[in-house]
């Protein structure tokens, strides 16, 4: 009982950063908004290898301005996992993920309040296997705060802090958990942008527990409203994952446009 519960622990720690609705591909979300009645379509690949497991997602998202400071949208994806127990037998799982809804409201801006604020909440539907180790098995929600400050006209930083209150089962008491984490973006040329992270989750009744990882990549706007990413990083404490990457895009679309948002 103790590696099932040691597995789906491990499944949270590795899929709490799609709980939180990050823009592709880091792990940290900035405070930005979909402008207001338009789609924002993110999809991608994603790998992580930890011991005894390799771990793939094919993530979707799609977000809706629903007014200048509001956005809605959906997850949804597939997932493979590949593990190796402590005899060497070799299993292959394969299932969906769970379903997320996330609102992200963005009430104060940098031009009043120093930097651009959010909050955002999640609903982790779960539509994944636990019996497989794919998540708690139960609704999970989340609620974050987003801060985003521009430093010079190259230079953004993001702030995350949240707290996912982690649905139990009658055989599973799991712990809520505490996340946050910081992000560096900067433009390197007109369409090129290179960011950086490092991020942390800490269940609430043990701090020991806490695991941090890290990420870098690049965003390349190849032409407007189509951007193409990439990024690797590493567990640097705890049980998250020893390696992953990701590759995938962010498409921008819909009936409105850059003129029907107010200015900041």
């Amino acid at each position: 009982m103790k590696s099932i519960a040691k597995l789906v622990a491990l499944t949270i720690v590795i899929t709490w950063p799609a709980l939180a609705f990050a823009g592709r591909p880091l792990t940290v979300d900035d405070a930005g908004t979909v402008e207001l009645k338009r789609f924002q379509l993110e999809a991608g690949y994603s790998y992580e290898h930890d011991a005894g497991c390799d771990h793939s997602d094919f993530p979707v998202t799609l977000n809706y301005g629903l007014t200048p400071k509001l956005q809605v949208g959906v997850g949804f994806g597939s997932q493979l996992d590949e593990r190796e127990d402590a005899l060497g037998r070799h299993t292959r799982l394969a299932d969906m993920d769970d379903i997320t809804l996330n609102a992200k409201w963005n009430p104060l801006s940098a031009e009043h309040f120093w930097a651009d604020h959010s909050l955002s909440f999640t609903i982790k539907v779960p539509t994944a296997s636990h019996d497989k180790g794919f998540g708690s098995g139960e609704t999970d929600y989340d609620l974050m705060y987003i801060a985003t400050k521009s430093l010079g006209e190259r230079f953004n930083v993001d702030f995350n802090v949240g707290y996912t209150w982690v649905g139990d089962s009658r055989n599973d008491r799991l712990d809520d958990s505490l996340h946050y984490g910081l992000a560096l973006r900067w433009q390197a040329v007109e369409r090129v942008e290179l960011v950086g992270e490092v991020f942390a989750d800490t269940p609430i009744t043990s701090e020991n527990d806490t695991t941090v990882a890290m990420n870098a990549g690049v965003r390349w706007e190849v032409v407007d409203d189509l951007v193409l990413d990439a990024a690797a990083g590493a567990g640097l404490r705890g049980d998250a994952p020893d390696v992953t990457a990701t590759v995938g895009l962010t498409w921008t679309f819909g009936f409105g446009s850059k003129s029907d948002q107010p200015q900041k």
